[in-house]
């Protein structure tokens, strides 16, 4: 049923198309132009204009023929990570890669080439079906942003299946975490480093002091941190007065975040106090967990589905953040669901064939356990 060779050019044909994060438009005009010629009705919504991205989210309704099936949603992100831009994919027997120059962007282009493979088929085989609404968002890699201002309300679904994780088709992911960002900025002194350095705090080495204060990482099962930027200093004849330490911790339990988040900033503070230096922490929620049961309607819904197509289902656990962080706080019941991507975030990111061609088939499944009611 599934069309392998069109399925990879389509791939192909969207990965080829630049969306770094806000700088979705080109990718949103061919999408929308593809939907709308599937039959489906289509609208853009404002959310780039609160975000600064050149679009907004897709919002794209196909409406079904059983009128009794449970009206579903299915979502995946338009923008990548850089490098994302010329990105050359090329057939490496059983998978897809990039030519090591930039990253894939299957990440999250190999959900979308599903979902338009999947709908094509529908309507090529006349395959009955609930209503089925599609959201292709915005700014995901750079904090949900699009999901964040997604209204809600203007949908009609009941559920949402996040096509947006790595590994095997078939892992259902059913908690994430809770993630806050941290920015900390370090003051010293400035002073001339060969005339009269005692005079200067270096803000360079009470950062040091600090991170080697701080536990970074896998701190426990559900709990990690990391501090992933760091800048400061105009020459090396000056003694640094100002350095800026960019990180986040997540867990999956809320009171550990609180917890951890807090001890950092203690460290923070602490060292800084012992220099004569002073600090600005900043910490901002950038989404919270969620966490679903074996029994959530979504959940069985999608282990079924993936039973009946030969799939062994695998409820995980994630350490990432999704659309679907944003949708269960909104009280809009949502599960991740791997589609084959591997190595996202790097030059090494693939996807096997066969798993894009498996993420179709889970996303008929799913249509169809839904329509049948079961």
């Amino acid at each position: 049923m599934v069309n392998e060779k069109g399925l990879v050019e389509s791939f192909m044909e969207l990965v080829r198309i630049d969306s770094i994060s806000r700088e979705e438009r080109n990718l949103a005009d061919f999408l929308v132009e593809k939907l709308e010629d599937l039959g489906l009705e289509v609208i853009v919504d404002q959310a780039g204009e609160k975000v600064k991205s050149n679009s907004g989210n897709i919002i794209a309704r196909f409406k079904g023929n059983i009128k009794e099936a449970t009206p579903i949603m299915f979502s995946a992100h338009m923008d990548t990570v850089v490098p994302g831009k010329n990105i050359n994919p090329l057939c490496d027997g059983e998978k897809i890669v990039s030519d090591g120059k930039t990253i894939l962007g299957a990440d999250d282009k190999a959900a979308i080439a599903a979902l338009l493979e999947s709908l094509h088929i529908i309507k090529k085989k006349n395959i009955s079906h609930g209503d089925i609404e599609i959201i292709f968002s915005i700014c995901e890699e750079v904090g949900l942003k699009g999901a964040k201002n997604l209204d809600i309300s203007e949908l009609n679904a009941r559920m949402a299946f996040v096509l947006d994780a790595g590994g095997r088709i078939g892992k259902i992911y059913t908690t994430a975490p809770s993630q806050n960002s941290l920015e900390i900025i370090i003051h010293g002194k400035s002073a001339h480093a060969g005339a009269n350095p005692e005079e200067g705090i270096n803000a360079i080495q009470v950062a040091g002091f600090a991170l080697s204060r701080m536990k970074l990482g896998r701190i426990d099962e559900e709990t990690t941190a990391n501090i992933g930027v760091i800048s400061g200093g105009n020459a090396t004849n000056i003694v640094p007065d100002k350095v800026t330490l960019k990180g986040e911790v997540r867990s999956r339990k809320e009171e550990k975040l609180e917890k951890y988040t807090e001890k950092l900033k203690q460290i923070i503070e602490d060292t800084a106090q012992e220099f004569k230096a002073k600090t600005e922490i900043k910490i901002n929620k950038e989404y919270r967990c969620y966490n679903l049961s074996p029994d959530d309607q979504v959940v069985n819904i999608s282990i079924k589905a993936a039973k009946d197509i030969g799939l062994q289902p695998l409820l995980c656990p994630s350490g990432g953040g999704s659309d679907a962080n944003v949708f269960n706080k909104k009280g809009f019941p949502s599960v991740v669901l791997a589609v084959g991507m591997e190595k996202v975030h790097t030059l090494e990111e693939y996807i096997l064939i066969k798993e894009l061609k498996n993420t179709v088939k889970y996303i008929l499944s799913i249509i169809n356990t839904v329509a049948s009611g079961e």
